[in-house]
């Protein structure tokens, strides 16, 4: 049955955000990044895969394509389905396709809980176009979805709708209900809703339920929304934008940044052990011979966290984060081994000096370092010289090139 906008036709017990679902996209809230591809896509379908978080559209735009296609869509939702089920409704398409002539859409919701060879399931149909594929995912797609599956699709990435969108979303749904004494609750409501139209939507329903809301059941089912308000999935988009923001932070020398992103992922019940993993990976590659102690500092807190568990491994882990934050920075290291390895990459197989081989006529030429003043001695390391550590002045790597310059006599 085809569902007007903002309307009441279809069954009353439908959710409210199932009413307001649009039927043409000058209606559709949000998304202004990327509306010209979805007039494209209304004009000639193609298969797509949007990503993004709950309740941004996504199932939403299925339905516009459909409706403005006038055709059939099949919705599939791979948390509760698996390929048996898959292939059926896939028969049917071909059935109904033959009989009548004309295509279908396939939707596919979730589309990240299918495993490799489910996906790859896919593929046959998206290269001979049997069917118009939407797929849905609240993942990022570039680690949740099969390379094969990604290049025969758009991808088109959804972000959360604005507090102003969401009141405006409110307002229609308020408006649907006839209920204007709700409207002083949607501002709150809205802010809430961490840019999710249909969790705003649902909990404009609950205040509904009450025939004359007051003030103090309003205030009761606000305070229970708020408990329910931050949201992290350490799956989804949102576990990779808060390690990425916390990373930096740490890289920018912000201590207070940094605690504040290492408190959204404990809260959100992220991996300790992911985030101390992160943790010694940053002491080198943005910390380094800066101050070689933050390597041992972030090292011992991912031993801390392993024998301690949480919520202890909270002060280990603001230890760790605040003294990373705090220490001179340096990527020298870093940009070395990148530049040693671009370099092999790049040439053939590279002949080792004939005196620092373990065998041969020339390995007694090798001049033991150990044998001679301060342990150093001056002979050639690498048949055809070649600079790949480039020095940096902060914290102690300068006082550990003083010291190797003192030594030999040159610079790195």
């Amino acid at each position: 049955m085809q569902l007007d906008v903002f309307t009441n036709e279809g069954p009353e017990d439908r959710p409210l955000a199932a009413k307001l679902r649009p039927r043409d996209l000058s209606d559709f809230f949000g998304q202004a990044k990327i509306r010209g591809h979805l007039t494209n896509l209304l004009k000639s379908p193609r298969p797509v895969i949007f990503w993004g978080p709950p309740g941004t559209g996504k199932t939403t735009l299925a339905h516009l394509l459909a409706q403005n296609l006038n055709l059939e869509l099949f919705s599939f939702n791979a948390v509760t389905s698996g390929i048996p089920e898959l292939k059926k409704i896939i028969a049917e398409i071909f059935e109904k396709k033959k009989i009548y002539g004309k295509q279908s859409i396939l939707f596919i919701d979730e589309i990240h809980r299918f495993n490799k060879s489910q996906q790859d399931a896919l593929l046959p149909y998206l290269e001979n176009g049997d069917f118009i594929f939407i797929g849905a995912t609240t993942e990022y797609p570039h680690t949740s979805l099969n390379k094969a599956l990604i290049s025969r699709v758009m991808l088109l990435e959804l972000t959360k709708l604005s507090q102003a969108e969401l009141v405006q979303i409110l307002e229609r749904g308020a408006d649907q209900l006839k209920r204007e004494d709700l409207k002083p609750y949607l501002e709150r409501i809205a802010e809430l809703s961490n840019g999710d139209a249909r969790f705003a939507l649902n909990q404009l329903s609950r205040l509904s339920s009450y025939e004359s809301i007051k003030e103090e059941d309003a205030q009761k089912i606000l305070d229970e929304i708020f408990e329910f308000a931050r949201q992290y999935d350490r799956n989804a988009q949102r576990h990779y934008e808060v390690i990425s923001a916390f990373i930096k932070s740490i890289r920018g020398s912000d201590p207070d940044a940094a605690l504040l992103y290492l408190a959204i992922m404990l809260d959100g019940g992220e991996d300790p052990d992911f985030i101390a993993r992160r943790l010694m990976i940053l002491a080198s590659e943005d910390i380094g011979l800066a101050n070689s102690q933050a390597l041992q500092v972030a090292t011992n807190a991912h031993y801390v966290i392993k024998h301690i568990g949480m919520p202890e491994a909270r002060i280990t882990l603001s230890h760790a984060t605040v003294f990373l934050a705090l220490s001179p920075k340096s990527n020298s290291v870093y940009e070395a081994i990148n530049s040693a390895l671009a370099y092999v990459e790049n040439h053939p197989t590279i002949d080792v000096p004939g005196h620092l081989k373990n065998i041969g006529r020339e390995a007694k030429l090798y001049k033991y370092p150990h044998s001679y003043p301060q342990g150093y001695v001056d002979q050639a390391y690498q048949t055809e010289p070649q600079k790949f550590y480039q020095a940096k002045s902060n914290g102690s790597e300068k006082m550990i090139n003083d010291q190797y310059h003192q030594l030999t006599k040159k610079r790195l």
